[in-house]
């Protein structure tokens, strides 16, 4: 027996990776308990560092830094899936003018770290006496770098269907447009979707470069309340909750993604037909009738 990419394992194989499984799960929980006893003992559970989470007003400051975070994340998602959709169309060109300076900026924005491209938004409107917000050069850094990640996954996903689609779609008359909305798409968005969801994922995670510029995201307010000297410093506790929301946030989206990714593979199931009647045998006399 095999599969595409590798052989199956035998029994043996099998044996050693479960033990190799059952030995890394007891690492990790070996591991985290000793993280909590060590918690434990710097008194990072003592009562005065979470009393101040059961009062309204912080548990307001941390709904709107995560609200910031979403809206964050929503206008640059949106703004990175147009960006990376149109200088995908341009690498997918057929003319030269369009895909030479496309791919300059795809290989451009991808080589910039993410926080050189935040700071260049934010403090270069500045030296030129512009006074700017944090929430925008955040954006902007979200999509050109995001962006140029996800025409790489279009083109690739494009790419990876079968040539013959295309060319069966071309032989019928149709235009290239045509062919890229009708035929292409459809079955690449099917393949690029997990690749598109991670990278999504990536873009809401790092919204949280955004307390570098002091923007009221989801983690600066964190670093606000832990800063809380009459709380007893509480920033272990701050950053748990921080982190608790953002692993929840992010499961839901990879959760709603497998959930859309397995509606549009699976479709819908084809309806049960009747089991077609059988005709009865023919007897000489008939057979001689019809000759």
């Amino acid at each position: 027996m095999s599969n595409v990419l590798y052989d199956l394992p035998g029994p043996k194989a099998r044996l050693r990776n479960r033990v190799l499984g059952v030995v890394s799960a007891i690492g990790i929980v070996a591991l985290l308990v000793y993280i909590v006893l060590r918690f434990n003992d710097t008194g990072q559970f003592e009562s005065i560092k979470w009393q101040q989470f059961q009062y309204a007003a912080i548990q307001q400051q941390l709904l709107d830094g995560y609200l910031t975070t979403l809206r964050a994340a929503g206008v640059a998602a949106v703004l990175a899936l147009i960006f990376g959709a149109v200088l995908a169309a341009g690498r997918l060109s057929e003319h030269g003018y369009f895909t030479a300076p496309t791919t300059f900026i795809v290989e451009l924005f991808r080589a910039i770290p993410l926080l050189v491209l935040i700071f260049f938004a934010y403090y270069g409107p500045i030296q030129l006496g512009y006074k700017v917000g944090p929430f925008w050069p955040l954006v902007i850094g979200l999509t050109l770098y995001n962006g140029a990640v996800l025409a790489e996954i279009f083109r690739a996903g494009v790419l990876s269907v079968a040539k013959g689609q295309s060319e069966a779609a071309y032989a019928l008359g149709m235009r290239k447009t045509q062919v890229m909305m009708s035929i292409l798409l459809p079955q690449a968005i099917r393949a690029m979707l997990p690749a598109i969801v991670s990278q999504l994922v990536v873009l809401l995670k790092d919204t949280a470069l955004g307390f570098i510029i002091q923007l009221p995201e989801l983690l600066y307010v964190g670093k606000q309340i832990g800063g809380r000297l009459p709380f007893g410093l509480p920033y272990v506790p701050s950053y748990l909750i921080v982190a608790a929301i953002y692993i929840g946030t992010c499961g839901l989206l990879s959760a709603f993604a497998f959930w859309l990714q397995k509606r549009l593979i699976g479709g819908k199931k084809p309806k049960k037909t009747a089991a077609p009647v059988p005709l009865p045998a023919d007897t000489g006399a008939g057979s001689s009738a019809v000759l």
